[in-house]
């Protein structure tokens, strides 16, 4: 989604949102994601002004301060940015692949599903369609932010084709972003 995303060319304009559409998102993040609730009143702060990021292709980030939190395409689900997962790495569930994805995750592919049932990967049950954090064997924070093509039971036993589609990875154009 965002491997040649260039900020200076694909935003379309910056605008602060009403205190009831903060509020409104809020509780849908919650619903979305319970394990946000002890810290959403640290994420996204009533005193702060959350700023929505229109960009090309009907995509929307959302931002407080100079720090990008959550985003979405059209009316979808909202995920988290990887550096609001890094502070807060429980908000999604974690997948861990083996050592010898993480070139092909940093350069925007999708994980595989070998990458998911190797030895050195852990495969956390996840619902199809479940936005999942990508973490990688031996390394403490998530590499990149995905969303499950298959469920955990398929991965298992098809263990064939994509099994996690990527979003937003470290060093794509999201990560790279300035407010």
């Amino acid at each position: 989604m965002f491997k040649k995303f260039d900020p200076v060319e694909h935003v379309s304009g910056v605008t602060p949102l009403k205190s009831s559409i903060q509020k409104h998102m809020k509780n849908k993040l919650v619903d979305m994601y319970p394990n946000i609730q002890p810290y959403i009143a640290q994420i996204l702060p009533k005193k702060e002004t959350l700023k929505l990021i229109k960009c090309h292709e009907h995509i929307e980030v959302y931002a407080v301060g100079n720090e990008v939190l959550f985003f979405r395409q059209r009316d979808g689900p909202y995920f988290p940015s990887l550096k609001l997962l890094h502070k807060y790495p429980i908000i999604l569930p974690q997948q861990r692949v083996d050592r010898g994805a993480i070139r092909f995750i940093l350069s925007g592919a999708n994980v595989m599903c070998p990458g998911l049932t190797s030895a050195g990967a852990t495969l956390i049950p996840a619902e199809k369609s479940t936005a999942v954090a990508i973490m990688a064997e031996g390394k403490e924070h998530a590499l990149a932010v995905g969303v499950m093509k298959m469920s955990t039971d398929d991965v298992k036993q098809i263990n064939k084709g994509i099994g996690v589609e990527t979003i937003h990875y470290l060093n794509d154009g999201l990560w790279h972003v300035k407010v």
